[in-house]
């Protein structure tokens, strides 16, 4: 598996730059670029950001497609993942609480 291109991915999925991942994951923009221009890997503690800004968790990072370990969602689960994907936490958090009071 090819990290930085899995992270690649991750963020062009939800259409954000490098920048908006600095921003959501808590890391600087010069950390992630360098990362693709020495080529090397993020440490463990900057993936799991990286993974947190992405909403999912290390070991779904690193699942690739074995059907055994794929989660199926409807397209229904996958609309409201993808704008949720967008909220700033302020506006996750609202949403949260919302859809508590249901």
């Amino acid at each position: 598996m090819d990290i930085l291109e899995k992270i690649t991915q991750l963020r062009l999925e939800r259409n954000w730059t490098e920048y908006q991942l600095a921003e959501k994951s808590g890391l600087t923009q010069s950390t992630i670029s360098s990362w693709y221009r020495k080529n090397m890997l993020p440490s463990i503690p900057s993936l799991a950001k990286i993974c947190n800004a992405f909403g999912i968790t290390l070991s779904q990072f690193f699942v690739e497609n074995d059907e055994e370990n794929v989660v199926l969602i409807n397209d229904r689960q996958r609309r409201l993942l993808y704008y949720a994907a967008k909220l700033e936490e302020k506006q996750y958090t609202a949403l949260i609480n919302f859809l508590e009071t249901l």
